[in-house]
């Protein structure tokens, strides 16, 4: 039996808890730190590597890390240094996600299908280049900016907007220091998540995230307000073009230059007349994805994982899937992705129950009560033996959780279903 230590917060993290939980191999989850829904959290903070070794040396621990921060920072080669067993890319793979600009250069030497781009860190070139292009763009920072550095443009006018916001307010800070100026691709965008052993890679259920605040849509970038597993905008030929053209290729074009991945490859893909392109890759789960991916897998995890870590991913049968879909709805709180109030009392989950799991993100348990502490709240997570039962169990149960700010989205999975 083995004890594991899952690094993060979010509902991502929740729903690995979760799921490792599950296995017959493991004998304790902690979470480091958690949020009001993870059982024994560890009061230890995503950035403290040195305090996250010694606790999983002291309580042997397999330690899954979460989100992407730590992953950038190197914690996998800390823990690979002193011999503890950690599921996740090391730092030199990590900059896949922790810089968008070594990711579009590996892309383009690689012949890995992306937009036309360039990079600018003086605004007056930036503008200068925007005014003379015939189409629109994509103003992305360059560093790890919580899923919201990305700003997509309309027009010519956007776009300046978007370089001031990102290279003269500092809006997201260091990571805004260089950007990439890109061309815009108007398709139909979805998410594919493989996991590597530094050898060959496996495909995760396909899945589709809602990035945008509102309905339709519309409004800023967020870290995803609702995702849904599987996609059928994602059918079996366009599933083996994006895992041949891209995630193989990213894996093999990894080792070539002498980086070995290991742990969640995850590619957003924007399909255009039936050909993907790589819009960004991330280097873990992806958040809400996870919920619903989750919710449909039907083999151990810890197993995987364990496989990923060890280089023996060939050894494993291809992973099981329930029939059924899941629908994940990111319950947020009013005013996210910008100012929202928190410690507001969270009511109704004694009354979920069925198909249905609330994973906690945002989240803190205060003297048995939950309250809000976050933007993404919480993700409800529900199972229907199709999108549409998927879509109405989980909306069903988003009604029973109160809180005075709660805000969602009321089109969660209404893509998925225009395309059946």
């Amino acid at each position: 039996m083995v004890n594991i230590l899952v690094v993060g917060s979010g509902g991502r993290e929740h729903a690995l808890s979760w799921k490792l939980s599950q296995s017959p191999k493991v004998d304790k989850v902690f979470t480091a730190p958690g949020n009001g829904g993870t059982k024994n959290n560890i009061p230890i903070d995503v950035d403290d590597l040195d305090a996250l070794a010694d606790f999983a040396q002291k309580n042997n621990c397999f330690t899954v890390v979460g989100p992407e921060a730590p992953l950038a920072a190197g914690i996998v080669d800390k823990f690979n240094q002193l011999g503890l067993k950690i599921f996740g890319p090391s730092k030199n793979a990590a900059q896949l996600e922790s810089s968008k600009i070594w990711a579009k250069n590996f892309m383009k030497r690689n012949e890995i299908p992306t937009a036309r781009f360039e990079i600018f860190d003086d605004a007056k070139k930036a503008e200068d280049y925007v005014k003379s292009l015939d189409y629109n763009v994509v103003v992305k920072a360059d560093g790890l900016a919580a899923g919201k550095g990305v700003i997509v443009c309309n027009s010519s006018d956007e776009a300046i907007s978007a370089i001031n916001t990102i290279l003269i307010k500092k809006t997201f800070g260091d990571a805004g220091n260089r950007i990439i100026v890109e061309e815009r691709i108007d398709g139909i965008e979805a998410s594919y998540i493989a996991l590597s052993d530094g050898n060959i890679a496996i495909p995760m259920a396909s899945s589709q995230d809602h990035k945008r605040i509102f309905d339709n849509d519309k409004g800023p970038n967020t870290g995803g307000m609702g995702a849904y597993s599987p996609t059928p905008i994602v059918d079996d030929s366009l599933a083996k073009k994006i895992h041949e053209k891209i995630i193989n290729k990213t894996i093999d074009s990894m080792n070539k230059e002498g980086i070995s991945f290991k742990g969640f490859l995850y590619a957003g893909i924007m399909i255009k007349d039936n050909r993907p392109y790589v819009l960004e890759y991330n280097v873990r789960m992806g958040d809400p994805e996870c919920q619903p991916i989750t919710m449909r897998m039907d083999f151990d995890l810890y197993d995987y994982f364990q496989a990923s870590v060890d280089g023996n991913l060939s050894s494993l049968p291809e992973p099981s899937w329930k029939n059924q879909s899941a629908v994940c709805i990111v319950l947020a709180s009013e005013g996210y992705p910008e100012s929202y109030p928190k410690n507001e009392e969270i009511t109704g989950f004694e009354n979920i129950s069925g198909d249905a799991i609330v994973f906690h993100a945002g989240t803190k348990n205060q003297d048995g009560k939950i309250l809000s502490n976050g933007g993404r709240v919480l993700g409800v997570t529900a199972l229907g033996d199709s999108l549409q039962d998927a879509i109405t169990n989980a909306y069903s149960a988003t009604e029973k959780i109160s809180w005075p700010h709660k805000y969602c989205r009321t089109d969660i999975g209404q893509k998925g279903l225009s395309y059946l």
